[in-house]
């Protein structure tokens, strides 16, 4: 069940939507997943809904996987995963627990770890860069309404989603919310 406003323990592991107010081009209708979050850690996380239309196996040569690894990961979709640390290439795991309805991930993975994790049947994704927090600035956000917490739906692991994920999820909050997601990108065209 969505919820919103700031949840008093750590977010880590929960979603954070873009609050349509929040226009800054980066975050804009953005929906990210916060992968790690303390009170006095800051917090770090990657964006789900900003694929780059490219994928691994045209930003990674084969000096810099070796041959096998390359071509399994060759398909990966490549995202934004935010405005820090753009010049580095990550890869993730995501996956959902049917028995405790409930979002697996994995992080900061090499090649060869997101190679083992496919394997058990999880979703890869690459993020070039990531989304940080110092400490107090995401609560800081949070306040000022910036922001709105969700917590993670299976369908945020399929890549086919990614185009309408935020639409999808802000219909979930309220009648509101829903009357905000249905409204066209450029109200000209209304």
């Amino acid at each position: 069940m969505p919820s919103q406003g700031p949840v008093e323990n750590s977010l880590k592991g929960s979603l954070i939507l873009a609050d349509p107010s929040l226009k800054e081009p980066t975050f804009f209708q953005s929906v990210l997943l916060v992968t790690e979050h303390s009170s006095t850690g800051g917090a770090f996380g990657y964006i789900l809904n900003r694929p780059l239309g490219r994928f691994v196996g045209e930003l990674l040569s084969g000096n810099v996987l070796p041959r096998n690894q390359r071509e399994r990961l060759a398909n990966v979709p490549v995202f934004m995963g935010g405005p820090v640390s753009t010049e580095h290439l990550t890869f993730s795991a995501l996956g959902w627990s049917d028995d405790d309805g409930k979002l697996q991930y994995s992080t900061h993975l090499s090649a060869a770890e997101a190679l083992m994790y496919e394997m058990e049947g999880f979703h890869i994704r690459a993020f070039v860069g990531y989304s940080g927090w110092s400490e107090g600035q995401l609560e800081g956000e949070l306040s000022q309404r910036a922001w709105i917490t969700h917590v993670p739906e299976k369908s945020i692991i399929e890549v086919s989603n990614v185009d309408r994920l935020w639409k999808m999820l802000l219909r979930d909050l309220s009648p509101w919310h829903k009357l905000i997601a249905d409204e066209p990108d450029d109200p000209g065209l209304n």
